[in-house]
């Protein structure tokens, strides 16, 4: 029986790691197809957003919506590579105007119970009422007395955002 080949039943250890390997793998691939796709992440800077959020906070956007309402919390990367996270005030054909430290959109009075202090009209070259031009929209911070936001820096375009919050 010497030299005798002994056949034994494969018991599939021998080749796990590489089964295991294949399926961390998938994993890694599909989460980087869904945070490169669909979800997008962002930290918030500043108390421009307070109270809704907090400064440092994490919150995760939508990548693939491309229309926006008022009331939408969105990312939004400047041209000069930093990212904001405001709400849309108003979108293409509302006519904002502010006065009295209070916001109007279309002419009524906008309800916003989750503003922190006193709008002011900011120091951008807006001339207000204001209508917002097509394929903009109209930004402000929560923080409405510590914001950068478009009193500063105008319209965004919605092409400079990277998407609508989704969950924080």
């Amino acid at each position: 029986m010497a030299g005798k080949r002994v056949l034994r039943k494969y018991d599939g250890k021998k080749h796990g790691w590489f089964k295991f390997a294949l399926t961390v793998a998938a994993v890694v691939i599909a989460t980087l197809i869904v945070f490169n796709v669909f979800i997008g992440v962002s930290r918030v800077s500043g108390q421009s957003m307070e109270p809704a959020l907090s400064d440092r906070q994490i919150v995760f956007y939508s990548r693939i919506s491309d229309t926006y309402e008022r009331g939408d919390i969105v990312s939004i990367k400047m041209p000069s590579g930093e990212k904001y996270v405001k709400r849309v005030i108003a979108v293409e054909g509302d006519s904002v105007n502010i006065r009295d430290g209070k916001v109007f959109v279309n002419g009524m009075i906008s309800e916003e119970d989750y503003v922190n202090g006193v709008t002011e009209k900011g120091n951008y070259d807006i001339v207000y009422p204001y209508t917002v031009k097509k394929n903009t929209v109209f930004v402000l911070g929560d923080n409405r007395e510590n914001s950068v936001d478009s009193r500063t820096f105008g319209p965004v375009v919605t092409t400079s955002i990277s998407g609508k919050l989704i969950f924080q």
